[in-house]
């Protein structure tokens, strides 16, 4: 049984996909997903409904797992449309809502402040969010998901996950945070956050992700 105190966003989604099986929530979807029974509570209807949907049903928390590429968007604009305007139309109609806590995957390396417009993109939502100011926040700022994702495949993706185990080795200190993690230990992160209580903005890159899903 989903429970009405948690909405995810995002839920068809590499991360969210694992966040909608062991969470009980209700997940907005904009379609439903080939296995419906991979989301036990979904609501379909279009994203630009979601805000008011978040308003009527007052979770206590939101998730988001929402986010896609400039290459499956199709453009910067089309991009940006997701991971920035629907992500803080969401959280803002929770925010009024009076939701307390939320939680949202966002990539390592995310700043405002970055010359790559994807994580500058992340960067700006996450500055926004702070600004909301929901009683608690936390921020997954997780390096490249490896698993099994849904749809077409991702060319560099792909060869990046291959690679991963190399890549990964070669990280150390400070550039950690670079390493590849499974989404499953993203979204078992995501999942223990739920009963976190204490107040604050909370940033957990790769090594308090793994830490919160042991």
């Amino acid at each position: 049984m989903a429970s009405p105190d948690i909405i995810l966003i995002g839920a068809t989604g590499l991360v969210g996909g694992v966040v909608a099986r062991s969470v009980a929530a209700t997940s907005l979807v904009r379609r439903a997903p080939d296995d419906p029974d991979s989301q036990p509570e979904m609501v379909v209807a279009p994203g630009e409904q979601w805000p008011a949907l978040i308003a009527e049903r007052r979770p206590a928390i939101l998730i988001s797992c929402l986010g896609t590429t400039i290459r499956q968007a199709g453009s910067q604009a089309a991009f940006r449309a997701v991971d920035h305007d629907l992500v803080l139309a969401c959280a803002r109609a929770a925010k009024e809502a009076g939701v307390r806590h939320m939680i949202a995957v966002s990539s390592v390396g995310a700043s405002s402040k970055a010359s790559n417009f994807y994580l500058r993109t992340k960067g700006e939502v996450e500055d926004a969010l702070r600004a909301l100011g929901f009683d608690r926040l936390d921020l997954l700022r997780p390096g490249l998901l490896t698993g099994n994702r849904a749809g077409p495949p991702r060319l560099g993706e792909g060869i990046a996950m291959v690679a991963a185990p190399l890549t990964d080795a070669l990280l150390h200190g400070s550039l950690r945070r670079y390493r590849s993690i499974p989404a499953e230990r993203v979204a078992r992160a995501m999942a223990r956050l739920t009963g976190e209580r204490a107040s604050g903005v909370y940033i957990h890159e790769n090594d308090a992700i793994r830490a919160l899903a042991d």
